[in-house]
């Protein structure tokens, strides 16, 4: 082992002695330092490339040790004594391929330090009855359904101003999956703005030029019910194995992992294994990764380590192409001032454009009739009444936001600036009293605050509008919006 990265391992393990009885004041301080000295005895550095430090453990079991009781105390160790920014790898012993016990050489600082094989190949122990839906039975050699959408493609993807960011990261990643710096790919934004179908892109350009990578798109619900499942059937080592073999990962709405701490874990090691042997790994949510709710800290720091990127509802110009590219796949014309109308009309999201615009077409053939602007707005002033309006949580934030010209970040951000928290404490107010909705499901869905926080923003609200004219207007004209 090089002197430097001895002495520098060192230097982690005394930091972490010496602070073991931090949070720890009833503990007997000798045990714990035995426990630890036990534990650590049997842990060694073996490189430490990039900032990428790889430490030698002897099981699974280490590794998770390790990270469920000392990560904290070993991250601030590793940042004092290397710096920020340093990612964390494990190579597990037990898990070498057998007939590879020769050590292979890693490059650290110009020499040559020998290292066991970090496992990249399909463990020993993988067993062809697997807890997952995407196995075809009775095969000689596993096959998984991507589970992708033809209808999903790059060429199909419509880019604004809203998308065009995360649509040219994703078209780089496509050509390079796993070998770019946007590894994992966290796509988040509202309800129907292009997500699932930019993750399907990918997934479909590299079965495309890359034949033979394994593929997969799934949900976090299929995801969780493939692990409950695996977890009941005590076969969670079989579950984790079949998603090491998949060589591009995209899961969508991740965000429902909050609260699922057993499924967190599987995923936590999943992630890890295909991130630290190139592969790629492409997450959708609602939310930013740092909006996520009860979830573990180091899976929000994973999601960190590679590109999020935010794709917002599109603006007029990208709805309008929009209508455009799709009635053209159906060999439908609309004219200007009908395409103007429609793109006008429907302002929230991609799905819902789609909706109108096959709701339109559908209206028009059966009826026989000719498409025109009257037809137009008769079609649409028709699925308006026969559409009671949902009023939840993301929608008065949405209508607040608009009203006020600020982002959802903003609104959702701690800042104190009244220009922010009046906005603020208004989409508290109206979600009090819009939705059903308690005061702590309210804090949550408002950047985490506390439930005292929206009692009290409430409160603020429906007495100061009394004597307050301008607070006055915005309740009324904002009332009149998020209900119109």
């Amino acid at each position: 082992m090089n002197e430097n990265l001895t002495l520098i391992w060192e230097n982690c393990l005394q930091f972490m002695r010496d602070n073991l009885n931090a949070a720890e004041d009833n503990t007997d301080l000798k045990k714990l330092e035995n426990s630890f000295d036990l534990l650590f005895d049997n842990v060694q550095p073996v490189s430490l490339v990039s900032n990428n430090l790889t430490l030698l453990v002897p099981s699974d079991f280490y590794k998770e040790y390790i990270e469920d009781n000392y990560l904290s105390l070993l991250s601030a160790a590793l940042k004092k004594n290397i710096g920020k920014g340093v990612k964390l790898w494990y190579s597990v012993m037990e898990n070498r391929p057998s007939g590879q016990e020769k050590p292979i050489t890693v490059n650290f600082k110009g020499k040559s330090i020998p290292t066991p094989k970090i496992q990249e190949t399909l463990p020993p122990s993988f067993s062809a009855n697997l807890i997952n839906p995407f196995v075809v039975p009775g095969m000689k050699k596993v096959n998984i359904d991507s589970n992708l959408k033809a209808d999903f493609s790059f060429d199909n993807y419509v880019e604004g101003e809203s998308n065009k960011f995360a649509a040219t990261v994703a078209k780089s990643i496509a050509k390079r999956p796993g070998a770019t710096a946007f590894n994992p790919l966290f796509l988040h934004g509202g309800y129907g703005v292009g997500k699932t179908h930019l993750g399907h892109a990918v997934g479909l350009e590299v079965k495309n030029s890359y034949p033979d990578k394994v593929v997969l798109y799934l949900s976090s619900e299929k995801f969780i019910q493939q692990f409950v499942s695996a977890a009941k059937a005590h076969k969670q080592t079989e579950f984790a194995n079949f998603y090491q073999m998949v060589d591009v990962l995209i899961i969508d709405d991740i965000q429902f992992l909050s609260g699922k701490k057993s499924t967190q874990d599987s995923f936590f090691h999943i992630f890890d294994y295909l991130h630290q042997n190139g592969k790629q790994i492409i997450l959708t949510s609602d939310k930013a990764p740092v909006d996520i709710l009860d979830i573990q800290e180091r899976i929000v720091s994973r999601f960190k380590w590679g590109l999020s990127a935010e794709i917002k509802s599109p603006d007029f110009d990208t709805r309008r192409r929009i209508i455009i590219d799709k009635l053209s796949r159906d060999g439908i014309v609309l004219t200007e001032d009908m395409l103007d109308y429609l793109a006008s009309e429907v302002k929230t999201n991609v799905r819902e454009l789609i909706g109108v615009i096959n709701s339109v077409i559908a209206y028009s053939t059966i009826y026989k009739s000719d498409l025109s602007l009257e037809l137009l707005k008769e079609t649409i002033s028709k699925i308006a009444a026969n559409q009671k309006k949902v009023i939840n949580i993301p929608y008065i934030q949405d209508v607040v936001c608009e009203y006020f010209g600020i982002e959802r970040e903003q609104l959702l951000s701690k800042t104190r600036k009244r220009e922010i928290a009046l906005p603020r404490q208004l989409a508290m107010y109206f979600a009090k009293e819009l939705t059903n909705a308690t005061f702590t499901k309210i804090g949550e869905e408002m950047g985490g605050k506390d439930h005292s926080t929206v009692m009290y923003a409430c409160d603020t609200i429906k007495d100061v509008s009394k004597i307050d004219k301008e607070l006055k207007k915005y309740v009324k004209e904002l009332g009149e919006k998020i209900r119109q």
